[in-house]
């Protein structure tokens, strides 16, 4: 039993929960980005490095999110589920878990060698990728500022394919969606807080993702949203140290393992 059960179907909830869950986490980042304290970046050096003013962003969010939920809703419908998705019989809790932790591999490796094609293809990361890394200090609402391409074919395909290779049901895709949206935004909300349950058990967090939108660290840290399996199985993981700032704040810096 859910909330919405008999209220709208797990089709419609697996399209839009996840579109409503990025703005309501992401705004509660925005709230907490005057604490600087806490952040990554001064507010100085986003507003000097960022390429890309924040109305602009959020546009391209909204686009992007609208092909997603083109895309999840004819999904549901090739795959047969449909308006009948709250009828399916769900499986054992179990059985639920590890079908998420296999969409979970399934995204991160889709993602790593996508993204990592997209920066070792100078026409894709021209005309496609460098969209996203206009974003050098990022912000939380600023997670799914892709490219269209990008978008569709990291985000939207990658979910697409984690959801058919893990068998799971959409009611299942409802919180595994749900939870992948959190972490993407948790990974460039630019904030390193005290007590982040993702930052504690995941590699692939905050700092981790913010070496990748700098200069330095653009060839290496490919792996998102979850693990960093691939990078150092491949030779592209750059370890770091977390710094405190003279200014306030903290700084991830590349070291030596």
């Amino acid at each position: 039993m859910v909330f919405w059960e008999g209220v709208v179907s797990d089709e419609l909830m697996g399209t839009f929960a996840p579109i409503v869950v990025y703005w309501l986490y992401s705004g509660f980042y925005h709230l907490l980005e005057p604490m600087d304290r806490y952040r990554m970046h001064s507010r100085k050096e986003e507003e000097m490095r960022n390429l890309v003013s924040p109305l602009s962003v959020v546009k391209g969010v909204i686009l992007q999110q609208l092909l997603q939920a083109f895309v999840a809703i004819l999904l549901f419908k090739v795959t047969g589920t449909g308006e009948s998705a709250n009828a399916l019989v769900q499986p054992s809790l179990a059985t639920q878990l590890g079908q998420v932790l296999v969409a979970m591999l399934v995204m991160d490796t889709w993602q790593y060698f996508v993204h990592r094609y997209m920066h070792q293809n100078k026409f894709l990361y021209r005309h496609i990728h460098s969209r996203h890394h206009k974003l050098v200090v990022p912000y939380a609402y600023g997670a799914l500022y892709n490219h269209p391409i990008e978008g569709l074919l990291l985000d939207t395909v990658g979910g697409a394919i984690s959801f058919l290779v893990s068998g799971m049901t959409p009611r299942t895709a409802v919180f595994f969606f749900s939870f992948a949206t959190i972490k993407t935004v948790d990974d460039h909300c630019g904030l390193w807080l005290p007590g982040n349950p993702f930052h504690m058990f995941f590699q692939n967090n905050t700092a981790y993702h913010d070496i990748h939108h700098q200069l330095y660290g653009a060839k290496y840290n490919f792996s998102q949203p979850f693990f960093v399996v691939w990078d150092k199985l491949l030779g592209t993981y750059m370890p770091y140290k977390l710094q405190t700032r003279a200014d306030g704040g903290f700084e991830a810096r590349p070291t030596n393992e």
